[in-house]
C-alpha cells in the first residue's frame, strides 16, 4: 500500500476537520476507524468489505483507492459479496452494464434482509445518471451511500456521514476541476501498477457516454505523477500503466503546458522503472513527437492501443471521431515506419446506426491493411443520453451479428499470423503469475502485450526473464526459460 505517513501524524481528532482536502480525508478515515473499531469490539469479530468493480482500468484504479481507504478504516477485504460492506464501482458505457448492476442489487436486497447491519454503497460512472439514481432511490432503498466519479476522493468523509445516518446518503457532482493527491492506494499487483495522468474527456463521440459521466479533461501536475511513480518503484513496481481517457491530450489544461511526449521523457528517467505502458490514445491527437519518444525509448513497451472504431470515413464523421480512414491509415504507416516492431491493437464497433455493407467492408479493409495484433470487437448498442441512440437507420440484429462474426474471424486469423512471426525468438518477459490451468507453469507478458506460458517458479513473479517462444498458439505462446 502506498500512503503518506507524515499526513497521519498531522491528524487531530479533537479539532475540526482540516480545510486542506487531503488532510480532511485522512481526518475522516481516522473518524471512521474509531467507529469501526467500536463495532468490531461489540461483535467480537473483524468486519469485512468487498469492492466489486465493473468496467475499465480507470475504474479498477479508483477501486484500488477505495480498498486502501477501507483497510485504513479497519475492514478486512474479501472477494465476493458475502461481506459486511459491499461497494459496487459501476460502469455505464453500455446499458447492459447497468442491467448487470441492478441484477447484483436484487440479489443483495435478499441478503440484506438476513443481515440488516450490512452496508451497501454505489459509486462510479453509472451513478452520474439522474435516471439511475432515481431508480435506486425508488427500488433499492436499502443502499446506504451513493457517490459518483468526480468526488471519489471524498469516500471516507461520505462514509462517515452515512455511519451516523439512517437514510440514504447521495453526493453526486456534475463536474469538477479538483484533483486530490496523496490519498492511500492498495494495488492488486506488487510489481505493476496503474497511474492516472488525467481524468475526463473532451471528445464527445456520438456513441459514447464517458464525457457526460467523467467530465471534462483534467490533467494531473507532472511533478505529482513523477512522485507517485517514484514511490511505486521504491515499493517494488517495475511496470506502470499510464491511464487516461485520451492520454495524447495530456497537459493541455495545465498552467504550464506539457505534452504527453514530454511527460514520458521525464518518466523514462526514473531509476528502477523497467517498463512503461499507456492507454488510451486517440488517433487525432497522436503527435510526431510521441512517435519519436516511443521509437528511442528503452522503457516504453512496443505496444500501442489505437482505437479505430470504424473504417468508413462517412461513419467516422457521424461518430465525431475527427479523422478519416485515410488519416488513420497514414498515421499507422508513419508509426510502423518509425517503429517497425510495434504491436498495434484497437477497438472496432460493428452495427453503428446507418452502417451499410460498404461501410463494413471499409472496416475490413482497415483490418487487412493495419494487421492488428488484437482487436476488441463489439456490437454497437444504444446508449441512452448519447446522440447515436436516437439516430435513424439502426442496423438489424441479424445483419450486425453476421458482420461481427466475419470481423472476429478475420481479426483472429491475422492476430495468429502476426504472433507466428516471433516464434522461436527469445524475448524479455515480465512474469505475472502462476498459470491458472497448470501450476507448473508461469505466465508472463511480452513488451508487445502477448502472453507466454512456460515452466517456472512462483518466486519469479515480478521478474523480467528471457524466454524462447517455442510454439505459437494463436493468442499466446508456449515457451522455455533461457539462461542468462
Amino acid at each position: 500500500m502506498i500512503e503518506n505517513n507524515e499526513l497521519w501524524e498531522q491528524i487531530d481528532l479533537c479539532g475540526e476537520a482540516p480545510s486542506d482536502e487531503t488532510l480532511r480525508q485522512y481526518y475522516y478515515m481516522e473518524k471512521c476507524r474509531a467507529v469501526i473499531e467500536k463495532e468490531k469490539a461489540q461483535l467480537g469479530r473483524t468486519l469485512t468489505a468487498s469492492v466489486v468493480t465493473f468496467g475499465c482500468q480507470m475504474n479498477a484504479r479508483d477501486s484500488e483507492k477505495i480498498i486502501a481507504i477501507l483497510e485504513k478504516i479497519g475492514y478486512e477485504i474479501v472477494e465476493g459479496e458475502d461481506a459486511d460492506f459491499v461497494i459496487y464501482n459501476t460502469c455505464t458505457v453500455r446499458e447492459n452494464a447497468n442491467l448487470k448492476v441492478y441484477g447484483h442489487l436484487g440479489a443483495l436486497k435478499r441478503a440484506k434482509k438476513k443481515r440488516p447491519n450490512m452496508r451497501v454503497a454505489l459509486c462510479g460512472c453509472m451513478m452520474q445518471e439522474d435516471t439511475v439514481v432515481d431508480k435506486i432511490k425508488k427500488s433499492y432503498r436499502f443502499v446506504n451511500l451513493i457517490f459518483g466519479t468526480h468526488n471519489i476522493f471524498k469516500f471516507a468523509e461520505l462514509f462517515y456521514t452515512s455511519l451516523g445516518s439512517d437514510r440514504m446518503i447521495i453526493d453526486i457532482w456534475k463536474d469538477t476541476n479538483q484533483i486530490v493527491e496523496d490519498l492511500p492506494s492498495e494495488r492488486k499487483y506488487a510489481f505493476k501498477a496503474g497511474v492516472n495522468v488525467m481524468f475526463g474527456c473532451n471528445n464527445f463521440c456520438t456513441y459514447c457516454i464517458v464525457p457526460y459521466v467523467r467530465g471534462r479533461e483534467r490533467s494531473r501536475n507532472p511533478r505529482d505523477i513523477i512522485h507517485e511513480i517514484e514511490q511505486l518503484v521504491a515499493d517494488g513496481v517495475v511496470e506502470i500503466m499510464l491511464l487516461g481517457q485520451n492520454v495524447n491530450s495530456y497537459g493541455k489544461n495545465l498552467e504550464e503546458p506539457i505534452t504527453f511526449a514530454q511527460l514520458l521523457q521525464e518518466i523514462e528517467k526514473i531509476e528502477g522503472l523497467k517498463r512503461i505502458r499507456f492507454m488510451t490514445s486517440h488517433p487525432k491527437d497522436l503527435s510526431d513527437d510521441l512517435i519519436q519518444v516511443m521509437k528511442h525509448s528503452k522503457k516504453i513497451c512496443k505496444h500501442l492501443h489505437l482505437p479505430v472504431q470504424a473504417g468508413s470515413s462517412r461513419l467516422l464523421k457521424i461518430m465525431n471521431r475527427k479523422y478519416s480512414k485515410e488519416d488513420y491509415l497514414a498515421l499507422v504507416e508513419k508509426i510502423k515506419r518509425e517503429i517497425p516492431d510495434i504491436s498495434l491493437t484497437t477497438d472496432i464497433m460493428v452495427g453503428f446506426p446507418g452502417e451499410t455493407e460498404e461501410d463494413f467492408l471499409e472496416t475490413m479493409d482497415v483490418v487487412e491493411k493495419v494487421g492488428y495484433a488484437a482487436a476488441y470487437t463489439f456490437i454497437y448498442s444504444k446508449r441512452t443520453g448519447t446522440p447515436a441512440a436516437v439516430m435513424e437507420d439502426q442496423v438489424p440484429e441479424d445483419v450486425v451479428k453476421e458482420r461481427f462474426q466475419r470481423l472476429l474471424d478475420r481479426v483472429q486469423a491475422i492476430s495468429g499470423e502476426i504472433a507466428k512471426k516471433d516464434e522461436n525468438t527469445v524475448q524479455e518477459v515480465l512474469v505475472e503469475g502462476v498459470d491458472t490451468q497448470d501450476s507448473s507453469l508461469v505466465t508472463g507478458r511480452l513488451s508487445n502485450n502477448f502472453l507466454v506460458h512456460f515452466k517456472g517458479e512462483k518466486e519469479w513473479i515480478g521478474s523480467i526473464v528471457s524466454v524462447k517462444l517455442s510454439q505459437c498458439k494463436g493468442f499466446y505462446y508456449l515457451g522455455e526459460m533461457v539462461s542468462e
